[in-house]
């Protein structure tokens, strides 16, 4: 069963979520802390190139199937017009100014 994305929990992913399935660029980065990093299954990546490559030019969505951590760690399918949908796990870490300064996504 899909989570609506106004129902989750944390309100810096929530933002998130919304922002990728909205293919709001602008809004996405501005939800990032300025030295905010990532992950793909268990390695680092490029940031900017790969939000770029798996979300805006791949027409990238979320729906999530589960949250635990207060909403910081997601079970969703994700779906991109370059890999069609899978299974993944988001994990994400929040600063104290609400931002996003790490989130780490892989097949779960």
């Amino acid at each position: 069963m899909t989570i609506q994305p106004a129902k989750l929990s944390d309100p810096a992913v929530r933002a998130f979520v919304n922002a990728v399935n909205a293919h709001d660029r602008e809004g996405f980065l501005a939800l990032l802390a300025p030295d905010a990093t990532m992950s793909d299954d268990g390695s680092d990546r490029d940031l900017a190139d790969w939000i770029d490559r798996e979300i805006f030019s791949s027409h990238g969505h979320i729906d999530v199937d589960n949250e635990s951590r207060g909403g910081r760690a997601l079970v969703a399918r994700y779906r991109n017009d370059t890999w069609g949908e899978m299974n993944t796990r988001w994990s994400f870490t929040v600063d104290e100014d609400g931002r996003i300064a790490r989130f780490e996504t892989g097949q779960a």
